[in-house]
Order: C-alpha cells, then structure tokens, then sequence
C-alpha cells in the first residue's frame, strides 16, 4: 500500500466527520423516519410475569375492535411452520453433555419466562388502534415461582426455567488455562489476595429503539427487512432459515440507528415475528418499541458474579491467577448469549506477565431476558478482574499501586508475548503508555489536588487501569470482510461496505484509505453499505473490527483496481502496463511526465470507444479477505473521583487515556471512539443497573426515570494520547479502537472511588446511597 503523510484528506489527518453534516440537521434515515406504502403497525402482546404458563388466549374481543387486522400467537406461528432463533456458540454443560437449547420462538409457546416476553402480535391499520386491541386479548395466566439472579438460580430448591431440559438451571460450564499448573503456583506463593465481585446488568439504550419495517413481495417471494443491524448480512443468513427460507429470500437494509453497541448483533423474537407475519397477511407491517417496551425486551448484558485470586511471590511478582464466574444467560440462549462470558477470557492477563491463569465460567438460566454482547464483550469484565485484584494486592503488600503494575509489566523486548491464557500479544510498548498517561495526568500533583479538595471538605482518590483487549479476533482465524470499489461514468467512486457504520466514522475513515491508497478526492467518493442487495458478502461491524478487517479488504480491492488501471493506462498512453507507475490518484509512463488520472481512467472504461474493441469496459474490483491475525490495542486510563462524604454523590474531575491503536486513520475519530467509551463504562460504573423484583421478576428499571443514564454534566473532560506501536497483522497496521474506551474505564473509575473513600472495594454502580454506606461503615 502507498501513503502519502503530505496528503491532506488521507490516512492520519484530522478530518472532520462527513456524514456529521446530515446528521446534524435532522437528515439522518433512521428506521422510524422510513416509509412502507399501506404499511399497518404491529404491536406486541407482552407478558407482565417473569413466569408463568399461558393457560389460553382469547383474540375474539380484539378482533372485534376497529382497525384490527390480526391477532397473532406462537401457536398459530408453530402452524405456519416457524422455526426457533438459533445461539451460534456452542457450550456444553459441566458433565460434559451439550448445552441445553429452549426453544427461543418468535412469540412465546405453552409459558412467558420473562417479563416482556411476546405472545402475541397485534396488527392494526394503526399504531393507537393496535394498542388497544392489545388491551383487549385476554390471557389465563398460572403465575410460577421465577428468579432473576444468576447466583440464586444455582441455589438448592431454586425455580427451575427450563424443568425438562435442564435440572439445575445450570447452561454450561467452561473453563481455560492451566488449572495445574495455577494450583502450584497458589500453593508456592508468599501472598494470595481475593476478592468477590459483581458486573451489573446493563441495557445498551441506542439512541433509536428497536424498530423494524417488514416487508413481502409476493412476485418475487422475497422478504425484505429494514431496521438497524450491526452486520445485515449475518442477520440475513441467521434469520431467514428461521422463517424456513433460504438466505436469497430475504433482503436486509440497514440505515442510522443511533448506536449497536452489541445489541443489534443477532436475530430477535420481533423480526422474525414481523416476516412471518407481513407474508401472512402480504401487507406491510411497522414497528417501534417505545423506551419500556425496549428495556423489557431488549438483550441485557454483563451481569457476572465472579471471585478472582491473585498469587505473588515475596518481591511482588505475579504467579498465577484465578477466576470463578457465574453468568447470567437470562431464559433464552441468543445468537451470541455465550460469547461473553467465554470468548474473551484471554483479557484477563492484562499487559503483565503472569505465568499462569486458569477461569472457570457456569453460565445460569434466570427468568430474566438473554443476554447479548455489550460494547467490550468480556473484554471490559476480564480488565476489571485483574486490574481490581492487583490494587486489592498494592493494599495488601502496602505497596503503590503504579509501583506493582510497573514491576509486572511485558516489556518491549518481550514481544511477541505469550500470555499465560489464550493470547499472543505481537506488538506494544506498554510501558511507554503508562509512563506517558502518568506524565498528562500529573500523578505528580495529585497529592496537591487532594489536599485542596480536602480543604473543602471533600474527599479525592486517583484510579489507574492498563487495559488491554483482543480486537477483529477471535485470534488464529479472524474473520473476513467483504468491500467493493466501483468506479462510475464520471470518474467518481462508491465504496461498499460489508461492515455497517452506526456511530463508527466510517463515511469518513474509508474516504480517507481512498485518498491514501487511490489518491481520490473525498468529495468524489461515495460509502455505502447496509444492504445485502448491493454488496454479496460482508461480516459487519462488532468487535472493534471495521479498521482492520474492513481496511485489509480495502487495500486489496485498491491494489486490484491499480492493476486493472495500469492495463486501462497502458492503452490510453500507447505503453505496455508494465512500464505504468501509480501514485497520488496518477498512472505515469515510467521516466516521462505522460500520465492521466484515475478518473480519466474511470471514464475511458465506460465511454463507449475509450477502449479498443473487444477490451472489458468498466473499473471495478472486489475483495473479500481476512487480516493475518486479531490485533491488540492496550492502553493506561488515569481517573480521579471526587466524593462529597456528607451525601455519597461522586464527581469525576479528571481523566487521562493514552492509547494504542497502532496506525491511526483519523485523530479526531479515534477521541470520539475513546470519549464515547469512556461514558458507557463511566454509566455502568455509576449509575446504570438493571434491577429486577427478588420476588416477582418485575424489572424495577423500565424507563429512564428508574434505569440512570449518564448526561453531560457527569463526564469529564477525557484527554486522550496516542501511543502507536502499528501491529504487522493487517496491511494498515491498525488495532481495534471502538471499544477500549469501556474497556478500561470500569476499573479506573471504581479504583478512584475506593481510593477517596478509603475502602478496598466498591461494588457497581457506585451510586451516592452505597457510597454512603460505605463511608458510614467506617465512623
């Protein structure tokens, strides 16, 4: 790949996003902004008990109602032939048999297992009518015991979810590492520390909810499905064989949406309900929840309880470490409800060389909805448990917090690392990142800063976390991504995208890979992407993976269009391709000042004569390809807490992240990734929960007056560095970005609480009543 550090728009320039402009002045497509013609509006029927058997359904009082066009229930979608949502990752319980897999179906059959879950669609002429035909559908309900949290699912005499398909509420067990080789260590060791504890359940709470247009083309027996999707082609090929149809039946269209975050990462009950019903009916059918019909179905996320141990010899050097987990699988496996618990547990060895770790994972069926990936997935509960345990060790051994990290730190020289769980790291200067993130948050004047807060009355702590996380993995086998570069008439450029940008930048970090790597003008590039008609294959947008998987194929497709237009070049300057150079958007006749441009290039291949008879017309290439291996960014997060001790409330006044996501397309992109997570770690450490009835299963956090969610007036400012060290394993050199804000965010935030207030550990969020508790605690 060519680069040109001089070029104004191209790879690492500071350019300003473009599609800022339409979304900025009320332009953006979001889903409820879309227009099906005739299109009536659903409506779901939910259940308002965590457990119960549906004893009948009566639909006659709402189909008397004006405007109703169909009452809809799971048993006339089992009729109709309507398959079960599929899980894509594979578990097996702790005697080794498989996973158990209830039946996760569009609209709940023979019992609810959660509050919201749908039994039935209502579809009307419109959204009030449907409503109200909601109200109208009677159900016989025989309310059963339920239980919300993973940890009281696996108690004796618990409720069980699932009776005839698993015993003990208990979904998998799993574990990786050495556990041998971790007792050893344990038992060899001058110091063993503890500690017990808990990742709430967060909801992801885009900016859009969920909505969704379905739609039915009986000419072409095809479906087409518009809503907001994190990678339509997986939702195509995951969804389509649940309707029992092949993946050509269905087209999906992604447009905005307000954030993913994880939650628009796998097929729901609702899409599938809404295809099966529009080809029903052959009418076009709407849907939106509104923000508690969204917290009482979406996927929620985290919430783990774990235990993590550390062992030290005598000078402070890490042994071995341990973790036991108990997850929350909620009472449906998604597509991907498995995965975070289990598929980034490399992340808990940190950037430190600890020989040896083992985890151990039971994944719990609750009466609670599943649980889906959530930006981090794993990778933010695997930092916090080893960057918690070494601040309960630096308290232990009375040793500076900064000091015990330093001493265990990978260095340069070491790379590639072989961690002692799962990951190889190939590239990084950790300890230049620290060092740097020590220097811009003046650890040096943090002892003045707490005496003046004092002097007020108030309470100051510093937090540090080194966070570190596999990006566009899983390691070994990364996954591909399709891009194609399609010249027009004009000379002017679309990029298609099999990735799906939903907050990312992408419309403006691929404009500036064609600048780098074609040298196009960025006004004459168009990006497209989110529809599985316009580009065959693509992976999507998860996994802090756009970059580096999305900018392999770039760059290949970029080379492919570079040699078909050095062909095309050869022939408009009377020169065999060979003797063609490109560079800066030119193909020059080698040692000549004869070139044309690649627009010019553009042109000739499609106006008719441009090329001599029988040559292919058109300029075009396409590319689907995977990077050489996963990559892994790592950085140093610097927070410091401010807490009034009369009433608990927290402030945070300063944080510091220095990061490196090796090559960097665009600075300011890289800040907004960065600040961005650093709020959605800085929510859940806070103030986010989702908090249900011990006793009935209600969900007590089913709107923004109940579920707190961070504004403006709690985030800091964030300084962000870069400390690029660019990775071999994709020709940018680029790491993973979108999620190592989160990543590192949770630990430093809730480091710098327990250092205000003087306590070893603080459990999330970290709300002014339970900071208060504490601080009672110690009076």
């Amino acid at each position: 790949m060519q680069q040109n550090a001089s070029n104004p728009n191209g790879i690492g320039q500071p350019i300003r996003r473009f599609e800022d402009a339409r979304l900025l002045r009320g332009q953006g497509r979001y889903t409820d902004d879309l227009r099906a013609p005739d299109a009536a509006h659903a409506v779901f029927l939910r259940s308002p008990h965590a457990h119960a058997r549906i004893l009948a359904i009566d639909v006659t009082p709402a189909l008397s109602l004006p405007g109703v066009i169909a009452v809809l229930t799971g048993a006339d979608a089992v009729a109709d032939g309507i398959g079960t949502l599929p899980c894509a990752v594979p578990r097996q319980r702790p005697d080794g048999s498989p996973m158990p897999r209830p039946p996760y179906r569009p609209l709940a059959v023979g019992a609810a297992k959660h509050v919201g879950d749908p039994v039935a669609l209502i579809v009307a002429e419109t959204k009030q009518q449907a409503r109200d035909a909601a109200e109208a559908v009677l159900v016989e309900w025989e309310v059963l015991p339920a239980v919300t949290s993973a940890t009281a699912a696996l108690a004796e005499g618990a409720p069980l979810i699932w009776p005839d398909l698993c015993p003990d509420n208990i979904g998998f067990g799993f574990s990786q590492g050495d556990a041998a080789a971790v007792g050893a260590a344990f038992a060899r060791a001058a110091h063993r520390v503890a500690l017990d504890f808990r990742i709430s359940r967060v909801s992801a709470n885009p900016m859009e909810p969920r909505a969704a247009i379905a739609e039915w083309d009986e000419a072409e027996g095809r479906w087409t499905l518009r809503n907001g999707t994190q990678g339509p082609h997986n939702l195509r090929d995951t969804l389509a064989p649940v309707l029992g149809a092949g993946s050509s039946a269905l087209r999906v269209v992604a447009n905005d949406m307000g954030g993913a975050f994880g939650l628009r990462s796998h097929p729901t009950q609702e899409q599938a309900a809404l295809l099966w019903a529009a080809r029903r009916l052959n009418r076009p059918l709407r849907w939106v929840a509104d923000r508690s019909e969204a917290l009482q179905s979406d996927a929620h996320a985290r919430d783990n309880d774990s235990t993590v141990e550390l062992a030290l010899d005598a000078e402070g050097n890490f042994l071995a470490l341990r973790i036991r987990t108990v997850a929350n699988l909620g009472a449906y496996l998604a597509l991907l409800t498995p995965h975070s618990s289990t598929n980034n547990l490399g992340g808990l060895a940190g950037v430190y060389r600890t020989p040896a770790i083992h985890a151990e994972v039971l994944g719990a069926f609750t009466n609670t909805q599943p649980t889906a990936p959530y930006r981090g997935a794993g990778r933010p509960e695997a930092t916090y448990a080893i960057e918690r345990v070494i601040d309960m060790a630096a308290l232990h051994l009375g040793q500076d917090r900064a000091a015990l990290r330093w001493k265990n730190l990978i260095q340069p020289t070491e790379l590639p690392f072989r961690t002692g769980l799962v990951f190889t790291y190939d590239s990084g200067d950790f300890p230049r990142g620290m060092t740097m993130a020590l220097e811009a948050a003046d650890v040096a004047g943090f002892p003045a800063r707490r005496a003046e807060a004092a002097s007020r009355g108030m309470k100051l702590g510093l937090g540090i976390a080194n966070a570190i996380e596999i990006s566009a993995g899983p390691a070994k086998t990364p996954g591909e991504e399709g891009v194609e570069i399609r010249f027009g008439s004009d000379g002017h450029c679309t990029l298609l995208l099999g990735g799906h940008s939903h907050g990312q930048g992408h419309e403006t970090a691929f404009r500036q890979m064609a600048a780098t790597m074609l040298g196009l003008d960025p006004l004459k590039v168009r990006v497209a992407f989110g529809d599985t008609d316009a580009l065959p294959h693509g992976r999507g947008t998860f996994g802090s993976r756009s970059i580096i998987a999305g900018g392999t194929a770039m760059t290949l497709a970029s080379r492919r269009i570079i040699d078909r237009g050095r062909h095309i070049a050869g022939l408009m300057l009377e020169a065999a391709g060979a003797d063609i150079d490109f560079a800066d958007g030119r193909f020059t006749v080698a040692g000549t000042d004869r070139a044309v441009t690649i627009e010019q290039v553009a042109r000739a291949a499609h106006v008719p004569g441009g090329l001599p008879q029988g040559e292919e017309k058109g300029l075009h290439a396409t590319a689907i390809v995977a990077p050489q291996d996963a990559t892994f960014p790592n950085g140093c997060h610097l927070c410091e807490a401010e807490v009034d001790p009369e009433t608990g409330a927290v402030a945070i006044t300063r944080y510091t992240v220095v990061d490196d996501v090796g090559t960097v397309v665009n600075p300011l992109l890289l800040k907004g990734q960065i600040q961005g997570g650093v709020a959605q770690g800085l929510g859940q450490a806070l103030m986010e929960e989702a908090v249900f009835d011990a006793e009935t299963g209600q969900l007590l956090a089913a709107s923004f007056m109940d579920y707190a969610m961070p504004r403006a007036v709690d985030m800091p400012f964030v300084a962000v560095q870069s400390n690029p060290q660019p990775t071999p394993m994709n020709p940018l050199g680029a790491k993973g970005a979108g999620e190592a804000g989160t990543v590192g965010a949770l630990p430093a935030i809730i480091s710098a609480i327990c250092d205000a207030i003087g306590v070893a550990h603080l459990d999330m969020p970290a709300t002014p009543e339970r900071i208060w508790r504490a601080l009672q605690q110690d009076r």
